[in-house]
């Protein structure tokens, strides 16, 4: 196992302001919080991305979940800890581990569309095993399914289409890693290590993390709540960045 590499942008916003990490979904890129990103003008925000996805460069060796929340870490310490931390499923995932191993970096964290443990590992080993024989395009028309809400691609046909391809662009071996990754991933016995505020978020159609997975992580930590984004499924800052932002920023600002 190594730590794998990332991809931050640079953090934009206002000097002296608190920094805020936004993290990725398995498959998308920075794109995902595109529309999210001005509505958050209070803060520095920055964006990273996973190996072999947008800017990062493809991983060749196997990593676990927390090697990337090392990693994210060694990012936030880089561009000035503590910060705020949001991520969406293997982000969000990603911030949970953050939590567990480093948690002086991280003064408070949304979790969005994730879950403690996300399925049964076989599911994960035969996706791996799928992108390394047919590609990541072969998961483009499951993705947008699992996605998506009713009505998100044709209310938001650019964005979503350039996450779409964002997906089939991402490298085949990282994408498989990530799936390695993902079929190891577990953190429900120690949510209640957990200190930090957190707020779990899921959308209101996300069949792969839904509204118990959400309960599970708020209810498992020490300070937790929820919030539901609305005609949202698995991607909801793609689907309704004007809703995550404005969740965020109560969230965040109540924290601070």
């Amino acid at each position: 196992m190594t730590q794998p590499a990332l991809a931050f942008t640079p953090p934009a916003g206002p000097d002296g302001a608190p920094l805020l990490v936004l993290g990725p979904s398995l498959g998308t890129s920075t794109i995902l919080w595109e529309d999210v990103v001005p509505h958050l003008g209070a803060y520095r925000v920055t964006t990273w991305d996973l190996p072999g996805h947008g800017a990062a460069k493809p991983a060749t060796e196997p990593f676990t979940v927390g090697e990337v929340a090392d990693a994210v870490a060694e990012g936030i310490r880089e561009l000035g800890a503590p910060a705020l931390y949001a991520g969406v499923s293997l982000g969000g995932a990603t911030g949970l581990e953050l939590l567990l191993r480093h948690p002086d970096v991280v003064s408070a964290a949304a979790i969005l569309c994730a879950s403690p443990k996300f399925g049964d590992p076989a599911m994960w080993a035969d996706r791996a095993a799928q992108v390394r024989t047919q590609g990541t395009g072969s998961l483009i028309v499951g993705s947008a399914q699992r996605w998506f809400a009713p009505g998100s691609i044709e209310r938001r046909p650019v964005l979503t289409g350039r996450l779409l391809h964002a997906l089939r662009d991402a490298d085949d071996a990282s994408y498989a890693l990530c799936c390695d990754a993902l079929a190891q991933y577990d953190v429900t016995p120690r949510l209640g290590e957990i200190a930090t505020p957190v707020l779990a978020v899921y959308g209101e159609h996300d069949g792969v993390s839904p509204e118990e997975h959400a309960r599970t992580i708020a209810e498992g930590v020490h300070d937790g709540r929820m919030a539901r984004i609305d005609d949202a499924s698995h991607l909801a800052p793609a689907e309704r960045p004007d809703e995550v932002a404005a969740v965020l920023n109560d969230f965040f600002g109540g924290a601070r």
